[in-house]
């Protein structure tokens, strides 16, 4: 559709469109042609250029930053809260026009979409009006590039808008929930439990209703302390395993009356749970009520910190950003900034610019002394999770919550862990202690607050605690006496003083020993990227640095503990002055001081064991992390050697029920065996009570749907004969295409030999660590076009659910081995040796198959391409699965003969609904 013919005026401006295969530029009347890169530079830097997400065109241009009228900048403005996928289709979808037909339409499309979200503005009916024209004032004293056309077409109120704050809801306190009642499901209420979710007409399915079954015995009342029902399930991919468990934990939560807390690994699969639980709660009400996702503080946007953007605290870019943020977050439905309804591509346009500064990363959250502690969104989500049936989030926030539930006596009782074959990488992560310059330098400005030039609101222990200073004279010293203490951790600039060999202080000498040690033992080969050696046969002087460190840090611990030994002692008397407000502030204090306090006990004990016997129950190491040789942090790290220890003793134990789950929850063995697998992943050999066990393979025929094919001919190493075998398979496949790579190096490399090539052919390639696109966005941009293919590692082999057309051909580019890293070579050591690494690899294999079959209509080729990939590995794939040794030349073959059917039959359909 041309500008000229909408109903709706077009904008004096030209609009840029430039993608792998070409640069188009479309002039205010719709006439459109190619250009070179250097010309759209020039133009874009001298003329107001209507752009579809600034930083990716640039990237596409090969040029640093492009600032201009981003029509992503604009659509956030006109319907914040509001996903659209950010390419000329996906705004098509979004704003119910016409999609272009190609790359040289979409140049002249972006010309009908900006002036179809100008035309909006006008729209009676839009319901993102209020807060739209002061907003727009706030930007226009901002400059933002799209302030005078917005400005044009908005009226003013006829009186004045609301302040945001004023806008959102305030929670209530709400009483104690009782012990839920002790229900035993029936097999009855169980299947008309699941029967529900289904509903009327749904094909009945044997394994989902022997999985809803068996998880409802999870459920079941408690026979004895520290020896709860549990359950591990594997369920193949079509069993139904969300709503085989959601339903006795439905039917449970509503009889009983307490809640369940379902755990996942990845944001993917929290916003299906989201949607899926709408089945059990169909009324919009009444499902946010009794359904709450719940992340951890560092997602939500922080009220207070949003409001000193406002004020000044944030200048050029990053302000228009937090006034964009303002906008999202008066219709936002939780405030989560990560994964929730904020656009994903939203702070990419930024480059990141201050995003991460209007979330609570820092422990600096005041509690009931912030203004909008009534409003905030994270006690809201809170105090929502306290009172909901079923609590959706992430296996780290739910350790961290049951570590401290079970310290206040009121442990999270039903569990399900859903992805539950990363329940040991979770723990890994929940319970490792890391004492590096950033962590310690984090400590310091919690103890201090800013120092020198800093800005924003940061403040120090003493000042959020003045009031009680000031009445508690022995509080008032401890807080003196750690702020003495604290000048000891490393300050500003640290990581310049490393380079150049000149520490400050007792924690700066000791991350300037561990630096030399880890630069004097490494291998060379990893130059340029992350350096670690084992903490073993250390020398004098890193020990004697340690010493000191110790000291310090032990300086430091003494008095925060007796603050707070003093902050219960104030709270204990409760005197006039301390009302609820102050009372929250102090309680949200000593939470934070118990936190930090356990934290520096815990690098004390890692630091008093360098030089003696290495700890049979740890694993420590010294390392220097770098980014393309350029050094961020420095530290000293301890991991559990069996991290599910800590997780039976603090999560498992205390629960009544805990179910885990998983497709691959064997680690891609077969159904006669991997059980060992599985209890190693859950902490099994931690309990003195053996779990119950189910397992139902996949319904889909894996035989018919699929194949394996491993090619045999390719070189190792040869990265030109590597990108080769991308382009062609992907040109095979016509796109549909996930490419996986153990190795950010190697993906960079392919992608810039092969992106132009692929794009010419009309076949657009993506990738992650190349495109400045977050990783969410990616998956819905690839989900969203069947000839797109995507490029990426470890975060692509799992939680990406793309059924049907859009995803038939997944390659990876060799055996997923393990990295040989510290870590994972002493649990080599505990595990088997090859075994161990066998393990790993089947269950990442397993892992990444399982993108291709998500539906039975699906169709798709698993193609490796390593010619010395072992046999006995091979029983990752499902049963049934063909797997062929090919050469390129016949893996191409197979791959143009297999899925041309599904190509011709996705052409017929596009033309049909062209026609």
């Amino acid at each position: 559709m041309r500008p000229d013919t909408l109903p709706f005026p077009a904008l004096p401006f030209p609009a840029l469109h430039a993608t792998h295969g070409g640069i188009w530029l479309a002039r205010p009347d719709g006439g459109v042609r190619p250009v070179s890169r250097g010309e759209a530079i020039g133009l874009a830097a001298e003329t107001p250029t209507i752009l579809l997400n600034a930083p990716v065109t640039a990237t596409r241009l090969g040029y640093g930053e492009l600032s201009g009228l981003d029509l992503l900048e604009l659509y956030a403005f006109v319907h914040p809260a509001c996903f659209a996928v950010p390419t000329p289709a996906g705004l098509a979808r979004a704003l119910d026009l016409p999609p272009p037909g190609g790359d040289a339409e979409a140049a002249a499309f972006l010309l009908t979409v900006a002036a179809a979200l100008l035309a909006r503005l006008d729209a009676a009916d839009w319901p993102e009006r209020e807060g739209a024209w002061s907003s727009a004032q706030a930007l226009a004293r901002l400059r933002w590039p799209w302030a005078a056309a917005v400005a044009q077409r908005l009226r003013k109120p006829d009186r004045a808008e609301r302040w945001l704050f004023a806008r959102l809801p305030e929670w209530e306190e709400a009483p104690p929930r009782p012990q839920p009642r002790p229900i035993v499901l029936g097999d009855t209420e169980t299947q008309a439990s699941l029967a529900r979710l289904l509903g009327t007409g749904a094909e009945p399915r044997e394994g989902q209703r022997l999985y809803a079954a068996a998880a409802a015995r999870a459920f079941d009342p408690r026979v004895a302390e520290g020896r709860p029902h549990m359950l591990l399930a594997e369920a193949g991919t079509g069993i139904g395993k969300t709503l085989g468990y959601l339903a006795p934990a439905a039917a449970w939560a509503d009889a009983a009356g307490g809640p369940v807390w379902i755990s996942t690994y990845t944001k993917a699969l929290q916003r299906q749970l989201d949607r899926e639980t709408r089945r059990v709660f169909p009324h919009p009400a009444e499902h946010r009520e009794r359904v709450v996702v719940r992340k951890g503080r560092e997602n939500y946007l922080c009220l207070l910190n949003l409001e000193d953007a406002l004020q000044g605290g944030f200048q050029g870019r990053a302000a228009i950003l937090a006034h964009l943020v303002a906008r999202w977050a008066a219709y936002s439905k939780d405030g989560d900034m990560v994964g929730g309804d904020l656009p994903g591509w939203l702070p990419t346009l930024f480059r990141r610019a201050g995003s991460t500064a209007l979330t609570d990363r820092r422990g600096e959250c005041v509690y009931a002394g912030c203004p909008h502690y009534r409003r905030c969104f994270i006690e809201r989500s809170a105090r929502a999770a306290d009172a909901a049936d079923l609590v959706i989030a992430n296996h780290a926030l739910v350790m961290i919550l049951a570590q401290r539930r079970r310290e206040e006596g009121a442990p999270l009782a039903r569990l399900v862990f859903d992805e539950g074959h990363h329940l040991f990488d979770a723990a890994d992560s929940t319970f490792a202690v890391a004492l590096t310059g950033q962590e310690a330098i984090e400590l310091r400005r919690w103890i201090i607050g800013p120092e020198g030039k800093a800005r924003g609101r940061r403040r120090g222990l003493a000042a959020r605690l003045s009031d009680v200073a000031s009445y508690d004279e022995e509080g008032g010293l401890a807080l003196e006496a750690a702020q003495a203490a604290a000048a000891a951790l490393p300050a500003d600039s640290w990581l310049g003083r490393m380079a150049e060999d000149l520490p400050l202080g007792p924690l700066e000498r000791l991350l300037a020993a561990v630096r030399a040690t880890v630069y004097a033992r490494a291998r060379a080969a990893d130059a340029g990227y992350g350096l670690e050696t084992e903490a073993a046969e250390l020398d004098g002087p890193l020990v004697e640095a340690a010493t000191g460190a110790i000291e310090a840090l032990e300086a430091l611990v003494r008095p925060l503990v007796r603050l707070r030994q003093r902050l219960d002692a104030v709270l204990e008397d409760a005197p006039d002055w301390l009302d609820g407000p102050a009372r929250a502030r102090i309680e949200g204090a000593i939470h934070g001081l118990g936190h930090r306090t356990g934290m520096m006990g815990a690098w004390i004990a890692l630091l008093g064991r360098l030089g003696g016997p290495v700890d049979p129950d740890f694993v420590d190491w010294l390392a220097v992390d770098r980014v393309e040789g350029r050094e961020y942090d420095i530290g000293l790290h301890r991991h559990w050697l069996d991290p599910t220890r800590p997780l039976a003793e603090t999560v498992i134990k205390p629960a009544h029920g805990v179910v885990v789950t998983s497709a691959t929850l064997k680690g891609g063995v077969g159904a006669d065996g991997g059980w060992d697998a599985a209890d190693a992943r859950a902490g099994v050999p931690h309990l003195d009570h053996a779990p119950m066990r189910f397992a139902a393979a996949s319904p889909f025929d894996y035989a018919a749907l699929a194949e394996v094919l491993i090619v045999t001919d390719l070189k190792r190493g040869d990265m030109s004969a590597l990108a080769g075998a991308y382009a062609r398979l992907i040109a095979a496949a016509d796109g549909g295409t996930l490419g996986l790579f153990t190795a950010v190096q190697r993906l960079k490399a392919v992608h810039a030999r092969i992106a132009d090539r692929l794009a010419r052919g009309g076949l657009p390639l993506y990738a992650q660590h190349v495109d400045p696109i977050d990783t969410g966005t990616l998956v819905d941009i690839f989900r969203d076009d069947p000839r797109a293919s995507l490029l990426g590692t470890d975060a692509l082999r799992d939680g990406v659910d793309v059924p049907g057309d859009s995803l038939r051909l997944v390659v990876m580019e060799g055996v997923p081995w393990p990295r040989p890293t510290v870590l994972h070579g002493a649990r080599r050591a505990a595990g088997g040796g090859t075994a161990h690494d066998d393990r790993v690899v089947r269950a990442r294999l397993a892992q990444a198959f399982g993108r291709l079959i998500r539906r039975a209509d699906d169709r798709g080729i698993f193609v490796l391409l390593s010619a010395a990939t072992p046999s006995r590995l091979l029983d990752a794939f499902p049963p049934g699965t063909p797997v062929t040794r090919v050469t390129l030349d016949e893996a191409l073959a197979r791959v143009a003969t297999r899925l041309s059917s599904v190509t011709t039959l996705r052409h017929h359909s596009v033309r049909a609904e062209g026609a």
